[in-house]
């Protein structure tokens, strides 16, 4: 199995972005500028590509040490 087929619950992910709440994501997936992935929803649980979530750290990365 590669990365791309990894997928990661709400609570990984949380604990993923050092614990930090249910609202904090809700709060980043409803922020167009931060552009945070967007999960699947399979039978009500949101699920996040491992390999999305890298992108996205690679990516606020880069905005971080253009500034």
């Amino acid at each position: 199995m590669s990365k791309v087929d990894i997928y990661l619950t709400a609570k990984q992910v949380r604990e993923r972005y050092g614990n930090c709440s249910d609202m904090c994501i809700w709060r980043w997936l409803n922020d167009d500028a931060m552009r945070f992935p967007k999960p699947l929803v399979i039978n009500g649980r949101r699920l996040w590509k491992i390999a999305d979530l890298e992108a996205f750290e690679i990516q606020q990365a880069t905005k971080t040490e253009a500034a």
